[in-house]
């Protein structure tokens, strides 16, 4: 699989369900439907008690995911990574959403999210 090959639709395409069941399973404190489109390395590090403490803190200080908007999508031969704006309930502002993506075992997974 080479994303360099793929069409920004494409990834996109592929990408956003993915962050969209992220944004709604972090909201949730889902811990089985947020891993559930993980690579074995990242469900490594996303313990049950590690998204509880991450959801907890950004719900009470930036309350919940809004929308978000498609920066850019960064494509490179085994991974894309791709960059949102994010605004939140509470917090005013802009914040950024991003996202690798990888393609193994036959499926479209999430390497690494994170929301600053």
């Amino acid at each position: 699989m080479n994303f360099q090959e793929m069409s920004e639709a494409k990834i996109l395409e592929v990408a956003i369900p993915i962050m969209d069941n992220l944004m709604d399973a972090s909201t949730a404190i889902d811990h089985e439907r947020h891993i559930r489109d993980y690579t074995v390395r990242l469900k490594e590090f996303t313990t049950l008690e590690h998204l509880k403490s991450v959801c907890t803190n950004y719900q009470a200080e930036k309350g919940f995911f809004r929308n978000r908007e498609v920066v850019a999508v960064f494509r490179r031969p085994d991974s894309a990574a791709i960059i949102w704006k994010q605004y939140f309930t509470k917090a005013e502002g802009e914040f950024v959403a991003e996202m690798v993506l990888v393609h193994q075992h036959g499926r479209y997974l999430c390497d690494h999210v994170m929301v600053f």
